[in-house]
């Protein structure tokens, strides 16, 4: 009782000083710090209480607020940590748009942050000022694990040489080319048959669709694929998208803006332990891939960097962009941006028509009706406006990077009236391009309408951007947007999905998992055979 006494009047105090609100937040931080991460000490949590109040006098927010965006005031050090939803930052963000604008200033700790929100904005931005807002921006995390190497967390010369050179190798190794649909239509037969021995039963649908997707990339990266039960290949893709769902977690983002204090995180742990068993699994295959090398049968991308590496050498030229660690980064920013994305869009594809039968039926009786029963090829597109439509809503719905990967400003810029200055952190939110009000009709529902017109023709909309733009846009778009028409056609032509016996389809959850990618939350659905039905 005497020490609960204590602590009501030492609130009392602070209050009447003025300082009760200040307290009662660190009060919060505190118990933020002690909750998140338990192997923290008292003393520790001591000695980041002290920090805070020391600095508490300053004036944490140094913007010219006549010249700079505007956005909330941060505390010291936290900055606007404590206003923001670490398990879904995106709904922060889109809240504080509503209040700042389109461009506003955001703290992530110390780090000052530009948020740009809708569609012309985003827009105006990465593809009308390509230039200015080009530079990519690396978290710590990232920092330690790609070190400026490979094509996602790179800048410079260095990004330039390994983006042309891979662009180019995925072409020539058949992105957007029949020979790269020859092997997606390849793939998706073995897909089927894992879905065709499950007999109409509730399954996971994740394992296979990441591998059967998985397994594209790695016929043009490697030059071969893997089958479904090979433990090396399952290990690499359940690591990558581990890695993927930790990156956006909670304790990932507060280590990426207090990493001196933060280093503990098992999270942080646990990433790097998967990184490093991802990078050494791929010099053994690279190790493999050397010693059958033949410079007459080029078989995938690692052939083609090892050749043009090795080129170099032969010339005298020992000091290039084409080395080691940037084949080893660029080959796993190449397999996770080629895993994940596609297959997690196809996941929330199948649980959309499980949950909107309609519109499944729809789809089918398209398919049914241009196909019959041969295989769709990406020319038929043109042919299925409903089907193409219910894909697109797909990916704007999903919404499957509603932060993309953060940009830099290369120069000082005005924009829109706000000065931002050279180096300056800018967060592209492009959930707030794909539910922009302004520009759709029902932004949270699943609606295909919004891709036809009157006569139910298909129509493209400038604001559906799920690949980004600009400068940074996704390389492997094409690449995907391929995979996605085929495998959903082909699965929709052999299959009728439907939720798990017991679960209703309004029963069916949307919401999705915490991570730097959006995937659905974990179910289960039957895939019932047409011939079954």
């Amino acid at each position: 009782m005497p020490l609960q006494n204590t602590k009501h009047k030492s609130q009392q105090h602070f209050v009447s000083n003025g300082r009760g609100h200040f307290v009662f937040e660190i009060m919060a931080i505190l118990d933020f710090l002690l909750q998140s991460f338990s192997s923290i000490s008292l003393l520790g949590a001591l000695v980041v209480l002290l920090l805070i109040f020391i600095v508490s006098s300053f004036n944490f927010n140094s913007q010219d607020k006549g010249k700079e965006p505007p956005g909330p005031n941060p505390l010291p050090i936290l900055g606007n940590l404590l206003q923001i939803d670490l398990k879904r930052p995106y709904h922060t963000f889109l809240e504080l748009s509503k209040k700042y604008g389109s461009v506003f200033t955001v703290y992530l700790g110390s780090k000052k942050v530009v948020v740009l929100a809708g569609y012309k904005t985003v827009k105006e931005a990465l593809v009308n000022n390509a230039d200015e807002f080009g530079d990519r921006d690396t978290m710590q995390i990232t920092e330690e694990t790609a070190n400026g190497h490979g094509v996602v967390f790179s800048n410079g010369e260095s990004w330039k040489e390994m983006r042309r050179f891979a662009l180019t190798n995925l072409r020539d190794f058949g992105m957007g080319k029949r020979a790269c649909e020859d092997k997606i239509i390849e793939e998706c037969n073995y897909l089927m048959e894992v879905f065709k021995n499950c007999k109409g039963e509730a399954f996971d649908t994740a394992k296979p669709m990441n591998c059967a997707v998985s397994n594209i990339i790695c016929s043009i990266v490697y030059g071969s694929r893997f089958e479904y039960d090979d433990p090396e290949f399952t290990s690499l893709v359940d690591r990558t998208n581990r890695n993927i769902l930790l990156l956006g977690s909670p304790s990932i983002q507060v280590y990426n803006m207090f990493p001196r204090i933060a280093k503990w995180v098992a999270n942080r742990k646990e990433l790097h332990t998967m990184t490093a068993a991802n990078k050494e699994q791929n010099r053994r295959l690279f190790s493999r891939l050397k010693e059958t090398l033949n410079p007459q049968m080029c078989r995938g991308f690692v052939d083609s960097f090892l050749l043009r590496k090795q080129n170099l050498e032969d010339s005298g030229i020992t000091k290039s962009h084409f080395h080691d660690n940037n084949l080893l980064q660029t080959v796993l920013n190449l397999f996770a941006a080629g895993t994940d994305t596609t297959a997690t869009t196809l996941r929330w594809g199948l649980l959309f028509m499980a949950k909107y039968p309609k519109i499944q039926d729809q789809v089918r009786e398209e398919l049914s009706t241009v196909m019959g029963v041969r295989q769709a090829q990406v020319e038929d597109r043109k042919s299925l406006p409903f089907t193409d439509a219910v894909i697109h809503e797909t990916q704007r719905l999903a919404n499957i990077v509603p932060m993309a990967i953060p940009h830099k400003t290369t120069k000082d810029v005005t924009f829109q009236g706000h000065f931002i200055k050279k180096g300056t952190t800018v967060y592209p939110l492009l959930t707030s391009v794909l539910y922009d009000e302004s520009e759709w009709e029902h932004p949270r529902s699943f609606y295909p309408a919004h891709f036809l017109d009157k006569d139910g023709k298909f129509v493209k909309r400038d604001a559906f951007m799920p690949f980004s733009a600009g400068r940074r846009v996704c390389l492997g778009e094409s690449l995907a947007r391929m995979e996605l028409f085929i495998f959903f056609t082909s699965l929709l032509q052999h299959f009728r999905f439907t939720p798990a016996p017991g679960v209703s389809e309004e029963e069916l959850d949307p919401t999705p998992l915490v991570g730097f990618t959006l995937s659905p939350s974990p179910h289960k659905l039957c895939a019932v055979p047409v011939c079954e039905q």
